[in-house]
C-alpha cells in the first residue's frame, strides 16, 4: 500500500516526541500530495503502525484535521477523507484571491527564489510525466507565493487551504489536462514579479485563479451529471 510505505518513511520525522500536532502535520502534507483520496477511509491500525504512534495520539491528530475540514468522522464507521463540493471550490478560491493577491506586491529575493525552486520541481515532474507531482509542485508554488506576505498565520491558513484544494483536484479525470497549462503560467507570473510589474502580475493572477476555478466547477458539474 503506497500510503503506508510513505508514512513509514515519515516516522523518523516524529523523533521521540510524537505529538498529535506533528502527526497531523504529516497527514496534512500527505493529503496535499494526493496520497489520500476523497471518501477514503483511514485505518487507525495501519497508520498508527506505520508512524509508530499510539491510538490516542492518532485520534487527536484526526480530530485536529477534522477541524481543518480535511477529515470527517462517521458514527460507527470511522474516519474518512472529506469529499468537497463545488461550493467549497468557490469559497477556497475566494480566500486564495485575498491571500495571494496581497502577496504579489510583497515580492522578496527569498520569495522569488522559493518560487523558482517550485518551478524547477514542476518542470522535472512534467518531463517525467508525473502529473500528480506536477500538482504538488503547483501547490508549493502557491504556498511560496503566499509566504511573501510575511505572516506565519497566513502561512498556516494557506497550508490548510491547499490541502483542501488537493482534495478538489481529484475531480479532474485527466490531471495532465488540468495541471499542464498552468506550468507556463506560473513562469509568466514569476517573470512579472522579477520585473517589478506588480499591477500586471496581480491582474494575471486574478485571471489565472478565475480560470482554475472555472475548470474545477465545470468538472464538478460533469461529475454530478454523470452520477445523476
Amino acid at each position: 500500500m503506497e500510503q503506508v510505505t510513505a508514512l513509514e518513511h515519515d516516522r523518523e520525522r516524529l523523533g521521540r516526541s510524537s505529538t498529535a500536532e506533528k502527526v497531523a502535520d504529516i497527514l496534512r502534507e500527505r493529503i496535499a500530495e494526493g496520497f489520500f483520496t476523497p471518501g477514503e477511509r483511514l485505518s487507525e491500525m495501519e497508520i498508527g503502525k506505520a508512524l509508530g504512534v499510539s491510538r490516542n495520539t492518532l485520534r487527536e491528530a484526526f480530530r485536529l484535521l477534522s477541524h481543518e475540514r480535511l477529515l470527517t468522522h462517521r458514527l460507527n464507521r470511522g474516519v474518512f477523507v472529506r469529499v468537497l463540493s463545488a461550493e467549497d471550490v468557490s469559497d477556497l478560491y475566494r480566500v486564495r484571491r485575498v491571500i495571494e493577491g496581497a502577496a504579489v506586491r510583497r515580492a522578496t529575493p527569498e520569495g522569488l527564489a522559493a518560487l523558482r525552486e517550485a518551478l524547477a520541481e514542476g518542470d522535472r515532474a512534467v518531463r517525467e510525466s508525473r502529473w500528480r507531482d506536477v500538482g504538488t509542485a503547483n501547490l508549493r508554488f502557491h504556498q511560496a507565493l503566499a509566504k511573501m506576505n510575511g505572516s506565519k498565520r497566513l502561512d498556516d491558513l494557506m497550508r490548510q487551504l491547499l490541502a483542501e484544494l488537493r482534495l478538489v483536484f481529484h475531480v479532474m479525470i485527466d490531471p495532465r489536462l488540468f495541471h499542464g497549462p498552468f506550468v507556463p503560467r506560473n513562469k509568466d507570473l514569476v517573470a512579472l514579479l522579477e520585473a517589478g510589474d506588480y499591477d500586471r502580475a496581480e491582474r494575471e493572477l486574478d485571471i489565472y485563479l478565475d480560470d482554475a476555478e472555472a475548470m474545477l466547477i465545470e468538472a464538478f458539474g460533469r461529475a454530478r451529471a454523470g452520477g445523476a
